[in-house]
């Protein structure tokens, strides 16, 4: 176990780091930590991209797994309740309104848990994130916001044991907790509360300023960055101005082939299949998503009290269309063909009519789990065909076959 004290950061009293040891080589990693510590081969059983077990892992932490019988439970994995949520005093600094971190201060203030795992901004780039332990409830404030890179996060597992914290909380990004709950009966926690957040494809921090030197010409005064239900990407300046762009005008297809590794390309957990309650946007509509998968996903949402507002999920449009120029466009790349790109001058026009018609709701929710289901079903089969079997599991092919997607041992049609 790992001995070394965690020590004070520059984000203020009860937000603590500690020097991590370096990372081995791993294929398809996205270095959530495990390999870091002292046990470095609890990667082989606790990666999500090595042979995961969704199932047996759903009815350890749900107590079933999902049931493709039940609505939706395919694509958003195990769940109660969904709802549409906002803090009716959003909080400064988040990235929304701030109810993962409000979460995690009442889950402190409360005495329910002795620590939370979490990333802050490092000091020197807010946008490269840095694990943390954060042990007052005031600490939370400093982690508030989006980061983009990698965090090996469960490296401090052990720092926090080694300091006699036995009820934690984690907020986490689907690989991250995928690892936490296949380690979780050998950490002998007392308790164990898991927020979590969808991911959207993620990239190195170096990588995610090239791409913010796409936007502007001056990167470094945008404060904020959030891709929106609406198919428009809102950024935010130091200077206080708010400008947005429409997804088909981001030069997403000029980005290197490289720019979105393959663990991420290849992700079959796009909404955080295993924490206890998913905070996102996919299928809030202008407001977050939550997703409240099991008894203690409510009890943490009962923390929040009368400081949340909550409804009920939008659900308008239709998402066969979107997808399904996704899945060209996508086959096309697999096989190395060229994109087709839409002309320079009707990219603005559509890119201001997409936001009229696109999916809304729990319906662009779909069409999101869907594109990252089909993405993974033919990029799987031609990047690691031996690994095919293990590596995608079965919700993952009964979405895709809405497309006349098999796996590769099964003939079509």
């Amino acid at each position: 176990m790992d001995s070394r004290p965690p020590r004070e950061g520059p984000w203020g009293p009860g937000v603590e780091t500690i020097p991590l040891r370096a990372a081995p080589y791993r294929d398809l990693c996205t270095d959530c930590g495990v390999s870091r510590l002292a046990d470095a081969k609890a990667c082989g059983t606790a990666c999500q991209f090595i042979r995961p077990d969704y199932a047996g892992l759903e009815a350890a932490v749900h107590g079933r797994a999902r049931d493709p019988a039940r609505a939706d439970e395919d694509h958003f994995g195990v769940f109660l309740r969904l709802v549409r949520a906002r803090l009716r005093a959003p909080r400064p600094g988040a990235q929304w309104t701030g109810i993962a971190t409000r979460l995690a201060e009442r889950l402190l203030e409360t005495g329910m848990v002795e620590a939370v795992l979490t990333v802050a901004p490092d000091p020197d780039d807010r946008w490269r994130p840095v694990p943390v332990l954060v042990t007052r409830a005031e600490g939370m404030a400093a982690c508030r916001g989006m980061r983009m890179g990698y965090a090996p996060l469960l490296a401090l597992l052990e720092p926090a044991l080694a300091r006699g914290h036995r009820r934690l909380a984690v907020i986490g990004i689907p690989c991250q907790v995928y690892a936490l709950r296949a380690l979780e009966r050998r950490l002998g926690l007392e308790r164990l509360y898991v927020i979590g957040t969808p991911c959207s494809d993620n990239t190195t921090t170096e990588n995610f300023h090239r791409f913010l030197a796409n936007l502007d010409e001056d990167p470094c005064s945008i404060t904020y960055l959030e891709f929106r239900a609406d198919m428009l990407v809102e950024l935010r300046y130091a200077d206080g101005r708010v400008r947005t762009i429409p997804f088909l005008m981001l030069p997403i297809a000029d980005l290197p082939a490289d720019f979105f590794p393959l663990t991420c390309r290849t992700c079959v957990d796009y909404v955080n299949a295993l924490a206890d309650l998913v905070v996102g946007y996919m299928g809030g509509e202008g407001r977050q998503w939550l997703i409240m998968r099991n008894a203690r996903g409510e009890a943490l949402l009962d923390l929040l009290g009368d400081e949340v507002e909550l409804g009920a999920p939008t659900d308008r449009g239709r998402r066969d269309g979107p997808v399904k120029a996704f899945l060209e466009n996508t086959r096309r790349a697999a096989g190395g063909l060229p994109l087709r790109r839409m002309p320079k001058w009707l990219r603005p026009i559509v890119g201001r009519i997409m936001p009229l018609v696109a999916p809304k709701g729990l319906e662009f929710a779909r069409a999101r789990v869907e594109m990252k289901a089909i993405e993974t079903a033919l990029l799987v089969p031609r990047a690691r065909p031996r690994r095919v079997r293990h590596m995608v599991p079965p919700h993952v092919w009964r979405l895709v076959a809405r497309y006349g997607i098999q796996p590769p041992d099964r003939p079509s049609g």
